[in-house]
């Protein structure tokens, strides 16, 4: 399961708003980064073998290797001195980067 919270799902309806009916963000884990892993956000339509997710009145795409990584994470967006974006809350990664988009699992 993958968490949307209230102020993510906010900034997310935003973009979605010019999107195509039935489209949903998806979410993408390929290796790279300096952790080894790095997340990968996008809209796109459902594919063969995608994971549908619906939280917060999201519809989230996700593959089957992909959702191993991310399964219970939590999508929060903040906003301070330091610019605003999505933040990703994973409890698979076992070190992160101060990038906010690159993670490992050893």
């Amino acid at each position: 399961m993958i968490t949307i919270t209230d102020t993510a799902a906010e900034q997310i309806k935003k973009q979605l708003i010019d999107e195509p009916e039935e489209t949903g963000m998806r979410i993408t884990v390929v290796g790279g980064g300096c952790s080894g892993f790095q997340y990968e956000l996008g809209f796109s339509q459902k594919r063969h073998g995608d994971y549908l997710i619906f939280n917060n009145g999201i519809l989230i795409l996700i593959d089957e290797e992909s959702l191993k990584l991310v399964d219970g994470m939590i999508l929060d967006y903040k906003s301070g001195l330091h610019g605003a974006g999505l933040v990703f809350d994973n409890p698979n990664a076992s070190r992160t980067c101060g990038c906010g988009i690159s993670f490992s699992t050893q």
